[in-house]
């Protein structure tokens, strides 16, 4: 529906052009946000492994589970009071959190205290990333939530995996501290940005408030929570897959291939293509139906990690699954956003946003509870099946419960 008000009052304007400084700085912000997570995801699996002499996937897989408990509780607590203490604040308080993290992991003589810094790294990214995404979608207001979202998990995603690769190069050439150093000089960077150029954007999201507040309610309240129950479904099984895909790809890597730099490139594909595909998918979201994206790229992410084990061969490795698990994702992850900011009014949005991130980031706790299991028990492969089988049912979960015109 187009709307004919004006989107501004005073001097603030809602859209993504008339706030594009602000908006482009909350993009690097998010990359850097997205950096910081990007060094654990090829290096941390494999040094358990090697220095701490993890070979239990269980308790490998612990440090998932803890980034990911305290990431969606953090999430729900930064959706919860984003309007009463503001956005920037909760963005300072992120990159906060995130300074003690390369401490821990440098001068760690024990499992327990990667797993510390694993909840000082799930607290930090749950209020920091949700206050980007939060932010972002203030400024971009209603017409643009889906090209607001792809940009921001664009960002935030291709930083993952370039970080990925740049912190398995440098822990191959020098030492595992040396990633480590990296993460901090990030998060250092992160509170600098963020304290001296970044503005506080609640005030945008009164101005939203005001210039829609003329519509109608779009859909009835039994429709609306069919709608944000199955995207909160499909976010959870969304993360548990990349909780698994975290912890155990580059360990399943590293029996077949030798070198951190291969294996750090493989494992950073993924997220690359993920963060890369949001460039199109995310505008797709404002302009398409929002289901076909949301059972589609669902389906694709199940068919690509069952085709892990199936067609383990390198060059299906890279063209294949995980090329297809990046675009799968790309296509669900700013639709979701997209969704659930799209179904509620703006003053109630980061309390569903937070609410939506709580039990997305629980998937990565129960992904790493059953796949350390599956793998202990069986194997990585059958770990990867479940999960692929999984993945595939919350597909069909989503095609059976949107509105086909959502």
């Amino acid at each position: 529906m187009q709307i004919n008000t004006p989107q501004k009052k005073g001097g603030l304007q809602l859209g993504l052009r008339q706030n594009y400084r602000q908006f482009s700085l909350l993009v690097f912000v998010n990359m850097l946000v997205g950096a910081v997570l990007g060094v654990e995801r090829a290096v941390l699996p494999l040094m358990a492994q090697e220095q701490m002499g993890i070979h239990s996937y269980a308790v490998l897989l612990l440090f998932v589970a803890a980034f990911g408990l305290a990431k969606a509780l953090t999430n729900y607590w930064m959706g919860k009071n984003a309007n009463r203490y503001g956005r920037k604040p909760l963005l300072l308080l992120g990159w906060a959190l995130a300074l003690p993290v390369p401490w821990l992991l440098m001068y760690a003589t024990s499992w327990h205290l990667i797993l510390i810094a694993n909840l000082f790294l799930g607290m930090s990214q749950g209020i920091a990333w949700t206050s980007t995404v939060i932010m972002k979608i203030d400024l971009a207001g209603h017409r643009q939530r889906g090209l607001a979202m792809g940009l921001n998990e664009f960002a935030g995603y291709m930083a993952v995996g370039l970080a990925s690769w740049g912190a398995a190069r440098l822990a191959e050439q020098y030492q595992w501290e040396a990633a480590f150093w990296l993460t901090l000089g990030l998060a250092g960077l992160g509170l600098l940005l963020s304290w001296g150029l970044v503005r506080d954007t609640t005030i945008f999201m009164h101005l939203e408030e005001k210039v829609t507040s003329h519509l109608s309610p779009a859909w009835k309240e039994t429709t609306r929570r069919r709608i944000i129950g199955a995207v909160v479904q499909g976010g959870f099984v969304n993360n548990l897959n990349d909780g698994v895909l975290w912890g155990l790809l580059p360990v399943w890597l590293a029996k077949q291939y030798d070198g951190l730099g291969d294996i750090g490139l493989l494992a950073g594909i993924y997220p690359a293509v993920w963060g890369i595909g949001q460039l199109f998918t995310g505008p797709l979201a404002d302009r398409l139906p929002k289901r076909p994206l949301l059972w589609g790229g669902m389906a694709l992410q199940g068919i690509a990690i069952a085709g892990l084990v199936m067609l383990p061969s390198f060059s299906f490795l890279i063209v294949g699954a995980l090329i297809a698990l990046g675009v799968g994702t790309a296509m669900v992850y700013p639709t979701f956003l997209a969704t659930i900011a799209g179904v509620v009014s703006p003053y109630a949005r980061a309390r569903y946003l937070g609410i939506y991130r709580l039990w997305r980031d629980l998937g990565y706790v129960g992904g790493a509870l059953l796949s350390g299991w599956l793998a202990d028990e069986w194997s990585i492969e059958v770990a990867f099946l479940v999960v692929g089988a999984l993945t595939l049912a919350s597909a069909l979960v989503l095609r059976l419960r949107l509105p086909a015109r959502l």
